[in-house]
């Protein structure tokens, strides 16, 4: 099997949410469920070694848009969130992510030298993401602060609009072109990124926002878990010009296992064959060159095919990308040295090294 460093998962949510209901997040991970996508059986059994995981700030009023007799949808954006109530659901994700540090399910980690650590000895290599910036501050004291806890990379905006930029909606067929970009404070917001070495993620921002980031970040683009637009014309997927400055970049974009972000129909159909998928890695690397691109599953947060199931039925994909043609060394790329690739740079690692 190939180990398999994943760039997105919401893991932490499920989590969350029944700790809330009186479930207990290290049991519940370290020991397995039947619910969700990822805990630790099912990732040794799939051999997902690790990856970001999301801290996201739900929407409650959201409500996906039914398709009209074409097929098309347009799900208007969620509701900006107040940042107070947002803090405190970050705080609490963020404190089941130490839990499960300390308790040992799996190693928040802050290095690839950590993860390549954990790749070993068999233990979840878990990243802190944050999934839109609600619970950051504009003066940025919060981003500190989740830093010093472990948080190395965020997206700044979900698909709704924040402080720092505004986001794209779940709508079919549509351009990624759908807003304005960076706000003054979100530019402020990749500068600190940059500087702190925390990751910048692209995958729910406008495409206005998309060009912000790449003229002011001096880090590799990251779409963490989108896909092609030109085969899958949904607002989140990227077209082939950003896929080139992303390959310009060295960047990466992590396949969304998503279904609505792989079918021609952008429908969420757990039906979906794997061709589906493979269609869009074929495509991906097609434009950005096989380093450029990785895996990003949205396992936890997403309708995924069904033939994948969960956590522990990762390798079929991998068998499928096998048999498309993909050999060896360019699955290792695709599963995980790609992603360590442009972690170690997002988080300048060499700088910091020779300057030692």
């Amino acid at each position: 099997m190939q180990a398999v460093f994943d760039g997105h998962n919401d893991v932490l949510l499920r989590l969350w949410h029944h700790a809330r209901d009186g479930a207990d997040p290290v049991a519940e991970f370290r020991d397995g469920t039947s619910s969700g996508h990822i805990d630790a059986p099912r990732a040794r059994a799939g051999a997902l070694a690790g990856g970001l995981c999301a801290i996201y700030i739900p929407s409650g009023d959201l409500v996906f848009a039914d398709p009209d007799s074409n097929g098309h949808y347009a799900t208007p954006l969620a509701a900006p969130l107040e940042r107070a109530p947002s803090l405190d659901i970050a705080l609490e994700m963020a404190a089941i992510a130490l839990r499960l540090d300390r308790a040992g399910a799996w190693k928040l980690c802050r290095s690839t030298a950590e993860i390549r650590d954990c790749m070993e000895k068999r233990i979840f290599a878990a990243v802190m993401h944050m999934e839109g910036c609600e619970a950051i501050d504009a003066d940025l004291v919060a981003l500190e602060t989740f830093y010093a806890a472990g948080l190395r990379s965020l997206g700044p905006v979900w698909s709704r609009n924040n402080v720092f930029a505004h986001g794209v909606p779940f709508a079919y067929p549509s351009s990624p072109d759908t807003g304005p970009g960076l706000t003054d404070a979100g530019f402020a917001l990749v500068r600190a990124c940059n500087q702190l070495g925390i990751l910048v993620d692209l995958a729910h921002i406008t495409e206005k926002g998309f060009w912000d980031v790449a003229k002011t970040s001096d880090q590799p683009l990251v779409a963490s878990h989108s896909n092609a637009h030109a085969l899958t014309p949904v607002a989140r997927n990227l077209t082939d010009k950003q896929l080139d400055a992303i390959k310009e970049s060295r960047g990466i974009v992590g396949l969304n296992y998503a279904t609505a972000m792989l079918r021609d129909d952008a429908r969420s159909d757990a039906d979906t064959p794997l061709e589906a998928m493979v269609r869009h890695v074929d495509h991906l690397v097609g434009r950005l060159g096989i380093d450029c691109v990785g895996l990003g599953s949205d396992f936890d947060g997403a309708t995924i095919p069904a033939e994948i199931g969960d956590a522990a039925g990762n390798q079929k994909l991998i068998e499928a990308l096998r048999n498309a043609g993909y050999g060896e060394a360019d699955l290792v790329k695709l599963c995980r040295e790609n992603w360590l690739r442009v972690l170690a740079s997002a988080w300048k690692e060499g700088s910091r090294s020779s300057a030692s």
